[in-house]
């Protein structure tokens, strides 16, 4: 049970309106229940370590001076250092940052990499930035973190908004301050000792778990119907990958500025290239343009909601015609609609398993830069594949063997690591380790 000031468990009614962290909590605190977890543990997971707020002055490109606020939350460092992307949005704010780092801590303890989880984020909108002011805004930040950053402390990466050249700004401030330490950010450019696959490693293990998932939930890969929803870098590439490797068919797509229906067929390839020519969505030859809501609705089989949080909400749950769902976004789906699906027999690979590509190739990243090596990009896929298989399958084991949503396996999975690397610290008892 949580101690006072914590957010308690909640029915289905009283969750209709709750905030990013809320949203975690309430699948940490029910994990919590069934593993029959004490209040001093529960309050363990349920606050940050550290919480940093700065103030980030900015000059534009007009000479004048904008005030951006940044923020760095470190929720947990028992597996180790700590590990997470620096957001770019402008609604990022302190309680996103903050469920954003829990889901890195329970991320990370699933695939049993050696972090802790952390996140960042600046409340800017880098489509209304020059790549000077972008520039500088990413610098600043660095500055303002940098006394609890450090290559073997605290690791920052890319995420929504931010890209390779940002995390190049990042090394290259550290650097100044510093002195040169390629580890200081994973997600860079490959001429800066970024990692071979660092690009496409999310979408790729949205793709992953796709396939291994795909059976259990009654589901051929081979001419599946799959609606991405959000086409950014997780959702390009999770798209390319489903329908090359796998042989998926992608019908709907959506991305900031609209979206499309392409019942026989849409070529990811090409839609992506189309976008970074200055292209919009609405002119994908052989597409229809539809109204973004309607993609909730397009007949599929697997539906990958890859933008921002909250976007499944109960309302679309109950629309959602698909049978899989891949969580490439981080929080797309609220609990009342995650138990809506599981109601109506709709397989969730959750977030902290889908969308776990991109923290393991940061890792192997990290990894090479300590040992000043470079692997091939084969070396780095075979890892990455079977990194998210094991997991996936413990994950589908605890399922099977406790009744359990793949969801709620994964959250038990996760907490148990973190709770035994906390004992083993010292922070907590040995019989505070769930059996």
């Amino acid at each position: 049970t949580p101690t006072s000031g914590a957010v308690a468990p909640a029915t289905v009614a009283q969750l209709v309106h709750i905030s990013p962290s809320e949203a975690v909590l309430q699948s940490m605190y029910e994990s919590a229940g069934r593993l029959n977890l004490g209040p001093e543990v529960v309050d363990l997971l349920r606050t940050s370590w550290r919480e940093v707020r700065a103030q980030l002055p900015v000059r534009m490109d007009d000479r004048k001076l904008r005030i951006f606020e940044g923020y760095r939350v470190q929720h947990n460092g028992a597996r180790g250092p700590y590990k997470g992307g620096v957001r770019f949005h402008p609604l990022a704010d302190l309680d996103e940052v903050r469920a954003l780092a829990m889901l890195m801590t329970y991320k990370c303890a699933l695939m049993e990499l050696p972090f802790g989880g952390a996140k960042g984020g600046v409340d800017c909108a880098p489509h209304e930035l020059s790549a000077a002011e972008l520039e500088r805004v990413a610098r600043t930040w660095l500055a303002k973190t940098e006394i609890v950053l450090g290559p073997e402390r605290d690791i920052p990466a890319p995420d929504v908004g931010s890209g390779p050249q940002t995390m190049g700004w990042m090394m290259d401030e550290w650097g100044r301050m510093n002195g040169y330490a390629p580890a200081i950010v994973t997600g860079k450019p490959m001429v800066l000792h970024g990692s071979a696959g660092r690009a496409e490693a999310t979408g790729r293990g949205v793709a992953l778990a796709l396939n291994d998932a795909s059976h259990r939930a009654g589901v051929d890969p081979v001419g599946a119907r799959v609606v991405i929803q959000g086409f950014g870098n997780v959702g390009s590439w999770a798209a390319i990958l489903s329908a090359e490797a796998l042989g998926c068919r992608i019908v709907g797509v959506a991305n900031v500025d609209g979206a499309i229906h392409g019942p026989d067929g849409i070529d990811p390839r090409a839609l992506k290239g189309l976008l970074e020519e200055g292209g919009r969505i609405g002119q994908m030859p052989g597409a229809t343009e539809i109204e973004p809501d309607e993609l909730f609705t397009l007949d599929c089989e697997v539906f990958v909601p890859a933008a921002l949080g909250g976007v499944l909400t109960a309302e679309r749950a109950e629309r959602l015609p698909c049978r899989l769902v891949v969580e490439g976004a981080n929080g797309p789906t609220t609990p009342e609609a995650d138990r809506i699906l599981a109601r109506r027999g709709v397989l969730v690979v959750p977030d902290v398993l889908a969308s776990a590509g991109g923290v393991i190739v940061s890792y192997l990243e990290w990894v090479q830069n300590l040992q000043h090596l470079q692997w091939e990009e084969a070396d780095i896929n075979g890892r990455l594949t079977m990194t998210m298989g094991s997991a996936l399958h413990a994950v589908l084991n605890r399922a099977d063997s406790r009744g359990l949503t793949m969801r709620e396996a994964a959250y038990e999975i996760a907490i148990r690591r973190v709770i035994a690397a906390a004992a083993a610290r010292g922070h907590l008892d040995a019989s505070d380790i769930p059996g």
